[in-house]
């Protein structure tokens, strides 16, 4: 068992091990995860679950089909979390980046009206760096209403075509 956030350094091998506390549900060919940053409620992102693979061109067509189903039923289910618990959401924004981490992962990011307006209309990047790091908004037990939500939400939209074989 990891101690600490030594899970952090290998946030993929902690899911396979079951290890990483971010996780919200292994779905077909990812671990669906919510944010360390919670700026924004309802930050998920997906993890791949292979940690070789770098970018979604490595893998296969069937298994891309199958991370790509995985980030719709994900962005959907923030969509029905982050709509049920605050009015003022406006709509999932989804982006699969890998400048930083070098793993598959995709972003997905609630908007809501009430982000300052110099803001709400442009990318999550240009949030001030302090929002990343504010351990205010850091993922925590304030987030335990808005987990179960999210695990409900990608519960609901399982089907028997979503079991991983």
């Amino acid at each position: 068992m990891t101690t600490g956030d030594d899970w952090r350094a290998d946030r993929i091998g902690a899911a396979l091990r079951g290890e990483n506390p971010n996780v919200l549900r292994r779905l077909n060919r990812s671990f669906a995860v919510m944010g360390d940053p919670q700026f924004l409620p309802g930050y998920c992102v997906l993890l791949a679950d292979d940690p070789q693979i770098t970018r979604l061109s490595d893998l296969a067509r069937q298994a891309r089909l199958l991370y790509l189903a995985d980030l719709d039923r994900l962005a959907e289910a923030v969509e029905i979390a982050c709509r049920g618990l605050d009015p003022a959401f406006r709509r999932v924004n989804i982006e699969i980046l890998g400048n930083r981490d070098a793993f598959l992962h995709a972003h997905v990011w609630p908007r809501y009206d009430w982000e300052p307006p110099e803001l709400v209309g442009r990318p999550v990047w240009h949030y001030p760096q302090e929002c990343w790091s504010d351990a205010g908004s850091a993922l925590g037990p304030q987030h335990d209403r808005l987990r179960a939500a999210l695990v409900d939400a990608l519960d609901a939209l399982t089907t028997s075509a979503d079991t991983p074989a």
